[in-house]
């Protein structure tokens, strides 16, 4: 009888960590990797399968992530207006990768994810995986270059192959403040890296 209580007690906990790390609410402490994956344990899921998959570091496309949604899964550009009526968005970029309708759907094509969708993180951190990917072959960035890969990133692989972040002071300051946090995100990550790792109940239950 103790014993059928005790699995029930962990399958409920089991139930209550599944349906936060589902939640689409942004992360208590955006500025804490760890508290991130603490709070978010499928999301450490995705960014270790999009690492495995890419060999992309977590903390780049997770600070990359913060900068372009802070971590909300409808996040979208401002809508425009005229004369008080709107009149569309400035731009076609959504959810947690703030990807642009086209770069996603070269996305979807080229690695067959064709259900993915932009306002899921698995698939917008995998998206990112990809992206860092493509960036390293078409310019020659690192994928552990924060810096390099958001301004191919807000530019484009072209754009950045033309050096349009030159004439963008603005954006070479957000770039080294994406880069600055990326290694904030690599140190803390690797304070609670085993734990996020270790044990099979936490993988199983909570992952």
């Amino acid at each position: 009888m103790q014993l059928q209580k005790n699995i029930k007690f962990f399958l409920l906990l089991a139930l209550i960590a599944i349906i936060s790390g589902c939640s689409t609410s942004p992360p208590r402490n955006p500025e804490n990797l760890c508290e991130i994956f603490q709070e978010k344990r499928s999301w450490y899921t995705a960014a270790k399968d999009m690492e495995e998959k890419w060999g992309t570091p977590i903390h780049v496309p997770m600070a990359m992530m913060y900068q372009e949604s802070s971590f909300k899964h409808d996040a979208a550009p401002p809508m425009e207006y005229f004369l008080f009526i709107p009149i569309g968005r400035a731009s076609s970029a959504y959810g947690y990768s703030q990807a642009k309708t086209l770069t996603w759907q070269d996305y979807t094509r080229e690695t067959g994810n064709s259900w993915a969708s932009r306002d899921d993180f698995a698939d917008a951190i995998d998206f990112m995986g990809w992206f860092t990917t493509k960036t390293h072959k078409v310019n020659g960035i690192s994928k552990w270059d924060a810096y390099g890969q958001y301004l191919n990133y807000h530019e484009g692989w072209g754009g950045y192959r033309k050096g349009s972040y030159k004439k963008k002071a603005w954006l070479v300051k957000v770039a080294k403040k994406v880069d600055s946090r990326s290694k904030r995100y690599a140190s803390q990550l690797k304070q609670c890296q085993d734990d996020l790792d270790s044990g099979w109940f936490w993988r199983t239950f909570f992952g």
